[in-house]
């Protein structure tokens, strides 16, 4: 568990994320934090790279919680999202273990 108030991750790590997500950089951000339209990130016209370094440098923006599993990762609203990646990440570390065993 990372908490990202204290060590918020950095932008090479977010970017990484976001393309694991499938996801823009506004997906992962809370809009209606009022920081957001205080910086101005409500801009359209906002690169994803400066959208990117915002996140780290108020990191209450970062929409959460994200859960990262068997190299997937989900954000998790709803919250059952976040059982299917486990569930997932689980299953696939039986399976591997299962395989291992066997031979």
């Amino acid at each position: 568990m990372v908490e990202y108030l204290r060590a918020p991750p950095d932008a090479k790590t977010l970017a990484k994320l976001l393309d694991t997500l499938q996801k823009s950089p506004r997906d992962l951000m809370r809009t209606h934090e009022p920081a957001y339209k205080d910086l101005g990130l409500d801009d359209p016209s906002l690169s994803r790279a400066a959208l990117i370094a915002a996140m780290p440098a108020n990191p209450i923006l970062i929409e959460r919680p994200i859960v990262v599993a068997g190299g997937r990762a989900v954000l998790g609203r709803p919250p059952e999202a976040i059982l299917e990646v486990l569930w997932r990440g689980l299953m696939g570390r039986i399976y591997f273990s299962l395989t291992n065993f066997a031979t």
